[in-house]
C-alpha cells in the first residue's frame, strides 16, 4: 500500500513558476514508477509526465516538454514536478500517482494522491 500525497500548487501568473512536491509512504517507494497526471474543469484527466523507479528514464506529454522537469528523490520518498514558463492552459488539478510500471496510461497507475490546485493567470 502506498499513500501519496501532493503539495506546492497556487495561484501563479503566466511565465512563472511552481515546484509540486508528492510525498510517499512506505519503505518500496524506490521500486514504484511515478506519474503526474492533471485535471482541468470540464476536461478529461491527462498525462504530464512520468519517471521510472531508475530516475534516468522520463516521459513528457508534449504540451509540456521543455518545460516541465520531473525528478525524484528515493531517500526523502518524494518525487518532484518542476513546472517552469507556466500558461493559462496550465491551469488544473494535478495528481500524482504510482505504479510499479512506468507508463504513461493513468488507469494502469495503482495508488493516487488527493490532488493539488494550480492556476495560472494570464
Amino acid at each position: 500500500q502506498v499513500q501519496l500525497v501532493e503539495s506546492g500548487g497556487g495561484l501563479v501568473q503566466a511565465g512563472g513558476s511552481l515546484r509540486l512536491s508528492c510525498a510517499a509512504s512506505g519503505r518500496t517507494f524506490s521500486t514504484y514508477a511515478m506519474g503526474w497526471f492533471r485535471q482541468a474543469p470540464g476536461k478529461e484527466r491527462e498525462f504530464v509526465s512520468a519517471i521510472g523507479w531508475n530516475p534516468s528514464t522520463t516521459y513528457y506529454a508534449d504540451s509540456v516538454k521543455g518545460r516541465f522537469t520531473i525528478s525524484r528523490d528515493n531517500a526523502k520518498n518524494t518525487v518532484y514536478l518542476q513546472m517552469n514558463s507556466l500558461k493559462p492552459e496550465d491551469t488544473a488539478v494535478y495528481y500524482c500517482a504510482a505504479n510499479r510500471l512506468l507508463t504513461t496510461r493513468g488507469s494502469a497507475y495503482d495508488y493516487w494522491g488527493q490532488g493539488t490546485q494550480v492556476t495560472v493567470s494570464s
